[in-house]
C-alpha cells in the first residue's frame, strides 16, 4: 500500500514557503533592498581596498562585511516597522559590537612603546557607520562620507607622513 500526500497538504507546504519569503512583497522592495545591501558593500570595500592596499589587518573583505551586517541589522528592523527611534537601541549594539572587533586590530608593541592598528580600526568603525547610513536608505550621505574617508585615509596619509617625519627629525641630536 503506498502512502499519497494529499493536495491539502501541498498546499500548506507552499503556503509556508511563500511566508517565508514575504518579506519582499514586490519587486520594488527588492530593489530598495538589494540596492542598499550592494551599496554598503561597495562603499566598505573602497575603504577595505585601501586598507588591504596599505597591508592593514582588515582590508578589503572584513570592511565588506562590516558594511554589510551593519546595513542589514538596520534594514531588517526597519522591514518589520520598527520606528526610527527604537532603532536607536540596534545601533548602540551595532557601534559596541564593532567597537570590539576594532579593538582587535590594535596592537601594542613592546620594544617601542608603539601603538599600531588604530587608524584600522577607526575604519571599521566608520565603516559600520556607512554601513548602517546605506541600509537606512541615506545613500547619499553613505557615498559623501565614504568620499570624505577616502580623502582622509589616502590624501591626508602623506600629510600625516610628512608630520611624522618633521617630529623625528626635530627629536634627532
Amino acid at each position: 500500500m503506498q502512502d499519497h500526500v494529499s493536495p491539502d497538504l501541498w498546499t500548506e507546504i507552499t503556503s509556508a514557503l511563500l511566508s517565508e519569503f514575504a518579506d519582499m512583497p514586490d519587486a520594488a522592495e527588492f530593489v530598495r533592498v538589494t540596492l542598499r545591501l550592494l551599496a554598503a558593500m561597495a562603499l566598505g570595500g573602497l575603504l577595505g581596498y585601501d586598507r588591504e592596499r596599505r597591508g592593514s589587518s582588515a582590508g578589503l573583505r572584513t570592511h565588506m562585511l562590516v558594511a554589510l551586517g551593519a546595513a542589514l541589522f538596520v534594514l531588517v528592523p526597519l522591514q518589520a516597522g520598527m520606528e526610527i527611534a527604537d532603532l536607536s537601541r540596534v545601533l548602540q549594539g551595532v557601534v559596541a559590537g564593532v567597537g570590539f572587533l576594532g579593538a582587535g586590530a590594535i596592537i601594542k608593541l613592546n620594544d617601542s612603546q608603539e601603538i599600531i592598528g588604530l587608524t584600522t580600526a577607526a575604519s571599521i568603525w566608520l565603516t559600520a557607520a556607512i554601513g548602517a547610513t546605506a541600509g537606512m536608505g541615506k545613500l547619499a550621505t553613505a557615498v559623501l562620507c565614504a568620499l570624505l574617508a577616502l580623502i582622509v585615509l589616502s590624501a591626508l596619509r602623506r600629510v600625516s607622513q610628512r608630520v611624522s617625519d618633521q617630529a623625528e627629525a626635530e627629536r634627532q641630536p
